[in-house]
């Protein structure tokens, strides 16, 4: 079981420390995502894109990362959807206003990936609320959404099927970036268990 982490150009020290997890145990490689045309992609169990990755040239490629999904990859999205590049999603809403209750992350269903993880410290980093999501995108029907953002409960992480595959979109900063001394360390490690344990 592999997933590939696709890089931008730039030098990511979260996405290094992901990669390099030892929970991954070798399993994700980071892989230049403008080699992706030239990438075989049987045998790959993942795809995971950064906030940063360039959406237009994603957007172009919308259908063979569908047919990758529907034949039971996994995709993995971070950020705020300016060029829709996964089925069913649509483009970002941002949160009507930026005071606390417009930013408070709500928990509304439980997920591995999120075990143990509190709300508050989701809500806040170094004391300032609004990191990890400021927005939402509107699910397809079905989908699971696991938390919302602000009093207008926008979905901000939500899982969804596309045929045989998934997708996780996280409508923030990049999932891995998170750890440090509060109980969002656990995500990367219940991030890549999900991704390889099978779990829905």
């Amino acid at each position: 079981m592999s997933a590939l982490l696709f890089t931008f150009g730039y030098r990511d020290r979260a996405m290094g420390a992901f990669a390099e997890h030892p929970a991954a145990a070798g399993r994700i490689a980071r892989q230049d995502l403008y080699a992706f045309d030239n990438l075989a992609l049987d045998g790959i169990d993942a795809l995971l894109f950064s906030m940063h990755a360039d959406q237009r040239f994603l957007a172009a490629r919308a259908a063979r990362i569908a047919a990758y999904i529907e034949r039971g990859g996994t995709v993995v999205a971070n950020g705020h959807i300016a060029y829709p590049y996964l089925p069913e999603v649509g483009g970002y809403i941002p949160s009507p206003g930026q005071g606390l209750k417009d930013l408070a992350i709500h928990r509304v269903a439980a997920h591995p990936i999120w075990d143990g993880v509190s709300e508050q410290d989701l809500t806040f980093r170094r004391g300032v609320a609004g990191f990890y999501g400021r927005g939402g995108h509107q699910p397809p029907a079905g989908a699971t959404v696991v938390h919302t953002v602000g009093a207008q409960a926008q979905p901000l992480d939500f899982i969804y099927r596309v045929g045989a595959g998934r997708v996780l979109l996280h409508g923030g900063n990049d999932l891995w970036q998170y750890g440090g001394n509060d109980s969002t360390a656990r995500i990367a490690p219940q991030l890549i268990g999900w991704l390889f344990g099978g779990a829905a």
